[in-house]
C-alpha cells in the first residue's frame, strides 16, 4: 500500500483595477511539516481578481502534483485559499455561472482525482505567502520583468505555520463549524440542527440545481444554524454597516440612475441626508473603517461621515450601481412604454439584462458577492460602514438570506437609510437591520 502524502496549497490572486494588472502567487507546502516545497506566480497580464485566483488554484495544484508525479491516489492536497468564491464553488456548494470561470474550475478539477481534494477558506492574514507571492508577480509585469523564485522574499514574510495533524484529509472550515455547533447544541440538551445564523449564498437560483463544473465533491456536515441555542466563539465578526447615498434630483422622480448613466451628485437634500447620516454614526462611535462605491453620489455621502470620524474612505468598484443600459434616466413607466418587453423579461429573470447592454442581476450579484469575500476577509472582526446603492445592498441582504432574486423587489430601500449584516468566521452571515431611517428624523 502506498504511503500518502499530505501536502497544502496556498493560493491567492490580485487585479489592480478589477479588471487590471492581475497575477497570482501559490505555495506547497509539507503538511507533516510545515516546509515550503514549492512557489509559483506569474503575471497574467488585465484579468479580474477571480480570474487571477482561480490561475493561482491551477498553478498550486499543478505545483502539488508535479512534486510527486507517481504519487497517483495517495496523494491528499488541501487548499487553502481566502476567496470564498473560489473554495465554495469548487467544493461544489455554489454554482459557477460566470463563462469565464468554468473552464477555469474544470482545468483546477481535472488535475488531481476529486477524492484527493479538500477545500477551506481563510482569512486573508493567514495566506501571506500567497499574497505576497501574487503581488511580486504584479509587481514585476508593471516593471516589464517575470516574475523569479530566487528573487522573492514573500516566505520571509509569511507567518509561521503549524503542521497539520496526521487525521486523514483536512476537513471543510464551514462544515467543521456546523459539527462544532452541533456538538454543543447536543451537550446542551438542544437539536443538532440549532443555531442562529445563515449560510451565505453565491447568486444560485431558488431552486437547487447540479453544479455545471465537475468539482470536488463536498464533505458531510451538518446544516448552518436555524435555530437558538448556543453557538461556539467564532470571534467579532466582520460587520457592514450599509449605507445608502443621499438623495440626487433623480432620486423621488424614481429614475434609474446607475452606473451606466450621468453620474448624479447629492441634492441639497441629499446633503442634509448625508450630514444626518454622520452625527449618527459619532455617536454611535462604532465604526472603524469606509467603504465606497466610487459613483459620485456615495463618495459625497461617505466624505461626510468620513470628516465627522475622522476615517478615510476606501473605494470598492465591485459595490457600484447596476448599469441599466438604456434604461439609465427614465421612470419605470417610461420604460415600459418603450421597451416593454424587455422590462418584462427583466422582471422575471434574474439572468435578462436591461436594454442595450446593462447588467443582469446575475452579474451584479456575481461582483457584488467577489466584493464581499475581499472585504469580510480585509475588515473581519470590524465594523465597517459601506456606503452603496440599491441594488448592492439588495444583493448583500439576499445573499446572506439566501433568498431567491425576486426577493429584491419585495425590499423597500430608502435614500440614505441604513442596513446591516453580519458575517462570521465560518462564513455564515446574520441580517441585523433593514431600511432603517429614524436617524433622518
Amino acid at each position: 500500500m502506498s504511503i500518502a502524502r499530505r501536502l497544502v496549497v496556498e493560493a491567492d490572486g490580485g487585479s489592480r483595477g478589477n479588471p487590471g494588472p492581475a497575477g497570482y502567487g501559490a505555495v506547497v507546502i509539507d503538511a507533516a511539516t510545515g516546509e515550503t516545497l514549492a512557489e509559483a506566480a506569474e503575471y497574467i497580464g488585465v484579468a479580474t481578481n477571480n480570474v487571477a485566483e482561480y490561475r493561482g488554484l491551477i498553478a498550486g495544484l499543478t505545483a502539488a502534483k508535479a512534486l510527486f508525479p507517481d504519487a497517483g491516489d495517495a496523494l491528499r492536497v488541501h487548499v487553502r485559499m481566502d476567496s470564498k468564491l473560489v473554495v465554495e464553488q469548487m467544493s461544489g456548494r455554489w454554482k459557477i455561472k460566470h463563462p469565464d470561470m468554468k473552464p477555469l474550475a474544470a482545468r483546477a478539477a481535472a488535475i488531481l482525482p476529486p477524492s484527493s481534494v479538500t477545500y477551506e477558506w481563510i482569512p486573508r492574514a493567514q495566506n501571506k505567502h500567497a499574497d505576497r507571492l501574487a503581488n511580486e508577480a504584479m509587481d514585476a509585469g508593471r516593471d516589464g520583468r517575470q516574475w523569479e523564485a530566487s528573487a522573492s522574499t514573500a516566505e520571509l514574510d509569511a507567518p509561521a505555520r503549524t503542521p497539520l495533524p496526521d487525521r486523514g484529509p483536512p476537513g471543510d472550515a464551514v462544515a467543521g463549524a456546523a459539527k462544532a455547533r452541533a456538538a454543543l447544541a447536543a451537550a446542551r440538551g438542544g437539536t443538532a440542527d440549532a443555531g442562529t445564523l445563515f449560510e451565505v449564498d453565491a447568486g444560485a437560483s431558488e431552486e437547487p440545481e447540479p453544479t455545471d463544473v465537475t468539482a470536488v465533491p463536498a464533505p458531510e456536515a451538518a446544516s448552518p444554524q436555524v435555530g437558538w441555542a448556543a453557538a461556539p466563539d467564532l470571534g467579532a465578526p466582520a460587520t457592514f454597516v450599509l449605507l445608502r447615498h443621499g438623495e440626487t434630483l433623480l432620486t423621488p422622480e424614481k429614475r434609474f440612475s446607475g452606473s451606466g448613466g450621468t453620474d448624479p451628485e447629492l441634492s441639497a437634500i441629499g446633503r442634509d441626508q448625508a450630514a444626518r447620516a454622520a452625527l449618527h454614526f459619532a455617536a454611535l462611535g462604532t465604526v472603524q473603517d469606509i467603504v465606497c462605491s466610487p459613483l459620485r453620489r456615495c463618495r459625497e455621502t461617505a466624505a461626510a461621515v468620513a470628516d465627522r470620524l475622522g476615517l478615510d474612505v476606501r473605494i470598492e468598484d465591485g459595490l457600484r450601481e447596476s448599469d441599466f443600459g438604456a434604461w439609465e434616466g427614465l421612470t419605470f413607466g417610461e420604460v415600459r412604454e418603450r421597451y416593454g418587453d424587455d422590462l418584462t423579461a427583466w422582471l422575471a429573470d434574474p439572468e435578462t439584462a436591461p436594454t442595450g447592454g446593462g447588467e443582469s442581476f446575475t452579474e451584479v450579484a456575481d461582483r457584488v458577492a467577489a466584493a464581499r469575500d475581499r472585504l469580510t476577509a480585509w475588515y473581519a472582526g470590524r465594523t465597517v460602514l459601506v456606503v452603496t446603492h440599491v441594488t448592492p445592498i439588495k444583493t448583500l441582504v439576499r445573499l446572506a438570506l439566501e433568498a431567491p432574486a425576486q426577493s429584491m423587489f419585495r425590499m423597500e430601500l430608502s435614500a440614505a437609510s441604513i442596513s446591516t449584516v453580519a458575517y462570521y468566521g465560518d462564513g455564515n452571515a446574520s441580517v441585523r437591520l433593514l431600511n432603517d431611517t429614524s436617524h433622518l428624523r
